[in-house]
């Protein structure tokens, strides 16, 4: 990286943001969002879900330890685009392989620092997510694009074009991209004993031996059904002893169904859930065999279209590692890792089914579970190492209804003593934010 490569980003609403290039030169539209993870880096440049978006990181210095393998999500990067206030060019930690302006160039990924990403963080925070255009190097586009800037009517046929960007086909785009980097059950074990990111139980206690984690899972086998996922949710369901079978977001559910699983997994994915109408009607026929399902993010969403409830896109969404969320039959608060632009409409969560977390900042549904069939689902992500596990027990929670499907029915009368999401509202009265659960 050098500081001559001029780069800029442009914003739907007419707002440029001057900076210098990093990773690779050229011109690229996306979705402009923010997250807040102070460290993760890593995992959100591999996450699939956020394919087709220019992420902006928060936090001022990204890379300072560098590029690490093993702690990819999946084989590639997703983010078309990627946006931070100082790039660390001398990263230090003992496990690092490389520069992240290296990783970037490596990938053709256009990348741009020297902004002020808290200002332009405002700017999504008031206004909403918006289409922007990143901008870097001296191309004959680039040049072009520069003097389109200085023309008030040219800059609006620009600023059209960048209204105009949508993101499409982004589960089939990134399907099965995490099997790429797939390890065996015995590996990932070990790796994770290393550095401490074994089972953790809902009482907050390690799970070291892998015997004991894996002694419930045994002799079992989980579905993943990938519509986008990150390679630690194969991993937590492999350390619980399930054999996991990897499925394309293509499968029908008589695919699914022939491979005879004792549990379905619903992994995260990019996009709106709305247009996956074939998943959708698919996870319906699956919901009727009365195998059990574990939903997250996208998983989540789709599982709650499938039963009959809505989703809404909220104002600038959930990105970062540090999401509160309260689960409702115990009144206690973890804190999460999320990324998502969608959430399901609260009012909308069907009769045979109850509101299991909510956000405590906006309220939004976090997690819902259903009461006729055996399911569950969240919207964040427990395996996403945030609190830094506190809610890796939802893994047992899968494994515990896999071998009694009536696991749940024992949180059913705690969930019934909760009247409505109105009740919740008193207890976060005051909040100044609002979205698809809560307004003021």
């Amino acid at each position: 990286m050098t500081d001559s490569t001029k780069a800029f980003l442009i914003l739907a609403n007419g707002q440029v943001f001057e900076g210098t290039g990093c990773g690779a030169a050229g011109c690229v539209t996306g979705e402009a969002v923010f997250t807040t993870g102070m460290n993760g880096y890593l995992e959100t440049l591999t996450d699939p879900s956020y394919y087709g978006q220019l992420v902006v990181q928060t936090f001022p210095l990204i890379g300072n330890y560098g590029i690490i393998s093993k702690d990819f999500e999946s084989a590639d990067i997703h983010v078309s685009g990627y946006i931070v206030r100082s790039c660390c060019e001398i990263p230090s930690n003992f496990r690092c392989e490389y520069d992240l302006d290296t990783f970037l160039a490596s990938r053709n990924i256009i990348g741009l620092c020297g902004i002020d990403t808290r200002a332009l963080t405002k700017v999504l925070r008031e206004t909403g997510v918006m289409n922007g255009m990143i901008v870097s190097g001296d191309s004959e586009e680039a040049k072009n694009i520069r003097k389109a800037l200085k023309n008030p009517a040219e800059k609006e046929k620009l600023l059209k074009k960048i209204k105009s960007y949508r993101i499409k086909n982004a589960v089939e785009s990134v399907t099965c991209n995490a099997s790429k980097i797939e390890e065996n059950a015995e590996t990932v074990f070990k790796e994770s004993a290393e550095y401490r990111f074994v089972p953790v139980r809902a009482d907050g206690t390690k799970v070291n031996d892998p015997d004991t984690a894996m002694k419930d899972g045994k002799g079992k086998k989980a579905v993943l059904w990938d519509f986008g996922a990150k390679a630690n949710i194969r991993r937590e369901l492999l350390k619980r002893g399930l054999d996991v079978a990897v499925v394309p977001a293509s499968s029908s559910a008589k695919e699914i169904l022939a491979l005879k699983p004792d549990g379905i997994m619903l992994s995260n994915g990019p996009g709106d859930p709305k247009e996956n109408i074939r998943i959708i009607e698919e996870l319906r026929k699956i919901a009727k065999s009365g195998i059990p399902i574990f939903g997250i993010c996208l998983g989540h969403q789709l599982l709650a279209l499938a039963m009959g409830a809505d989703t809404v896109k909220l104002k600038y969404g959930h990105r970062g590692a540090n999401q509160p969320v309260k689960q409702l039959s115990t009144g206690r608060v973890y804190i999460s890792s999320q990324n998502h632009g969608y959430a399901v409409k609260n009012s909308s969560v069907p009769k045979d089914a109850v509101l299991s977390f909510v956000n405590t900042n906006d309220g939004t549904c976090e997690g819902i579970v259903y009461t006729k069939i055996p399911a569950f689902s969240v919207q964040f992500h427990p395996e996403a190492c945030s609190g830094p596990l506190d809610t890796g027990f939802l893994f047992d929670d899968f494994v515990r209804l896999i071998n009694n499907h009536g696991y749940f029915a024992h949180f059913k009368a705690e969930f019934e003593r909760i009247d409505s999401i109105r009740s919740f509202a008193k207890a976060v009265k005051g909040t100044k934010r609002t979205g698809a659960g809560l307004k003021k």
